[in-house]
């Protein structure tokens, strides 16, 4: 299979053709914008070896913004995933991502916009003007991003998921913190007549979890 590379106004354009799996017609495939006619020959030679091994591309104006509001977030709806997990996908999507990706187009957007905007989200991204996002919240926003660019691979939409090249902030988990033995002693000598004292209890003596104690009855 050949392409050809054509000349338009200052730039070049390569143009290749395949058959359309459903009617058997020849679809023309085209992609513009490059400054010399070397690079795009280049981008041609890229395009029909992708095409043989199979992880050809079309072309496509999706932008970041439509694929995850009109395609992405639908697919994702409960059962799909859990309806805390959707919701938080969309929280994160509609608050950060799109703001200030959602212009990009998908087939465009690269490991640097993603890391740079991770930055941003560091330093200024909070809601309500007062300074950055933790790395906790920025890495669950990589979270929601990642796989719904993976999911763009899958469906044909781009040749690679470029928040895995990405650099999102690692999370540094603080030191725990815990009571003395003596502590301990005066905490629950303090909360003897404390009407949640079997609880503290088991806190203290078990190990258990807050949501664990929490889900216990009185039975």
């Amino acid at each position: 299979m050949r392409g050809s590379v054509r000349k338009r106004g200052s730039t070049y354009t390569w143009y290749l053709f395949t058959p359309d799996p459903v009617t058997g017609q020849r679809r023309q495939h085209s992609k513009g914008g490059y400054r010399t006619k070397k690079e795009c020959q280049a981008a041609l030679n890229d395009a029909l070896a992708a095409l043989r091994v199979g992880t050809f591309v079309e072309s496509s104006k999706r932008t970041v913004a439509s694929y995850l509001l009109d395609e992405w977030l639908p697919a994702m709806q409960p059962p799909r995933v859990r309806p805390s997990t959707w919701l938080s996908y969309q929280r994160n999507l509609e608050r950060h991502v799109i703001p200030a990706l959602g212009q990009i187009e998908l087939q465009r957007l690269t490991p640097a916009h993603l890391t740079g905007f991770y930055r941003s989200l560091l330093t200024g991204g909070r809601l309500d003007g007062r300074g950055g996002l933790s790395a906790k919240s920025v890495k669950n926003i990589h979270g929601a991003l990642h796989p719904a660019l993976k999911d763009a691979v899958r469906w044909g939409y781009v040749a690679r998921n470029v928040a895995d090249a990405a650099d999102p902030p690692k999370v540094v988990t603080p030191e725990m913190q815990v009571w003395s033995p003596p502590q301990l002693r005066t905490f629950l000598t303090h909360v003897r007549d404390d009407r949640l004292y079997a609880a503290w209890m088991l806190f203290a003596t078990t190990g258990m979890r807050r949501g664990e104690v929490a889900g216990l009855r009185w039975g």
